[in-house]
């Protein structure tokens, strides 16, 4: 089973790239086998084709849409590491989420989120989203506050009981994804 954890930011100086990361470690410690797909890396255009990606078939314009949908496809579940952006959810990863449909179906996601208010208002709404795409979310979720738990050197020391607090969003993730499976 392999879990993609999802890197939701692609602005420079972003914190998302620094809790992938540190999710990453997590999981591998935690005997997850996870693979890395930071949005940044994929340079998704916009979503602008005239069939929609439900009736698409898989088949998509562009060739970087293709190759994230060979990486979604790829993966068993998720992770949705996402910031919060004007009490939402960020454009470029809805964008990117939207550009997909059959990928994301009957697979599992979890969230970990960060912000003024740890994120949770994006992650009510991606929990929206992902009922659409008749994807499955957990109840266990990691909010961490952009006040309390990054630096403005860009430095990021999460509460001592984040890790437990992912340890136990994988188990949950884990756990449903191989039930789906």
């Amino acid at each position: 089973m392999k879990i993609g954890i999802v890197i939701g930011s692609i602005r420079e100086g972003r914190k998302g790239e620094r809790v992938g990361r540190w999710v990453e470690r997590i999981s591998r410690d935690h005997g997850v086998d996870v693979e890395v797909l930071d949005l940044k890396t994929f340079d998704l255009p916009l979503l602008t084709a005239p069939m929609p990606p439900a009736a698409a078939g898989g088949r998509y314009d562009s060739p970087e849409a293709q190759l994230w949908s060979r990486a979604v496809a790829a993966c068993d579940g998720f992770v949705f590491v996402t910031p919060e952006y004007n009490h939402g959810v960020p454009g470029v990863f809805k964008n990117a989420v939207d550009t997909l449909a059959p990928e994301w179906a009957e697979k599992v996601v979890g969230f970990v989120s960060y912000g003024t208010d740890g994120g949770v208002r994006a992650v009510e709404q991606w929990r929206q989203i992902v009922a659409n795409l008749r994807m499955y979310d957990v109840r266990a979720q990691v909010a961490m506050s952009i006040f309390t738990e990054f630096g403005d050197d860009g430095s990021f020391t999460p509460l001592e009981r984040r890790e437990a607090e992912v340890r136990t969003l994988l188990d949950q993730v884990t756990a449903l994804t191989a039930r789906v499976r």
